[in-house]
């Protein structure tokens, strides 16, 4: 009788740890998906500023006609990107874009001077900032549920209910991950 308690003592056990893995599991999974939605909210507002920026910067040099279009291309097409690894890819292109429409406007004193576009700068350099915030946390939620899953005994727990592992969102050139920025 003691014998069959015990076993049945160290089966709840067993299954208790079962369940708190599974729990954690879930818990992770929910904060990758809401990190991820957190860097959406981000690139929104910078996508939504670009048209501003680049209507600005048009203004001033009319004849960038390519740089312009560049920008515009890669902003729909990162507003269009759905999932990791296309958003890092349309992410690092309307990045490039931005790089040369700033280039662009460095060549002309009076953009610079221009109280809208210091204003755009600006807001461009907080949203971007603020994306970095955001892919530190996204990229530490998905680096936590990643060595869960790893981990034994939890990679038998995440076998048997399909938990997969996240992809880091990550930008390629170093140089791309910082801030633009224009010296006056």
């Amino acid at each position: 009788m003691g014998i069959i308690l015990l076993i049945l003592a160290l089966g709840v056990i067993v299954l208790l740890y079962g369940v708190s893995i599974y729990n954690r599991l879930v818990k992770l999974r929910t904060m990758v998906e809401e990190a991820w939605s957190g860097i959406n909210v981000q690139l929104k507002k910078r996508h939504d500023l670009i048209p501003n920026l680049v209507e600005t910067v048009k203004g001033y040099a009319t004849h960038e006609k390519e740089t312009f279009e560049r920008v515009t291309q890669a902003r729909a097409s990162a507003m269009q990107a759905s999932g990791v690894k296309s958003q890092e890819a349309a992410e690092n292109s309307l990045n490039a874009a931005l790089i040369r429409l700033l280039a662009v406007a460095e060549q002309y004193p009076e953009l610079k001077a221009n109280q809208n576009f210091l204003q755009l700068q600006d807001q461009l350099s907080m949203i971007e900032s603020d994306i970095e915030k955001s892919r530190r946390y996204y990229n530490g939620t998905v680096r936590e549920k990643n060595i869960v899953i790893d981990s034994f005994p939890s990679n038998i727990i995440a076998g048997m209910f399909n938990f997969t592992k996240s992809l880091f969102f990550e930008l390629e050139n170093e140089a791309e991950k910082e801030v633009p920025r224009i010296q006056f």
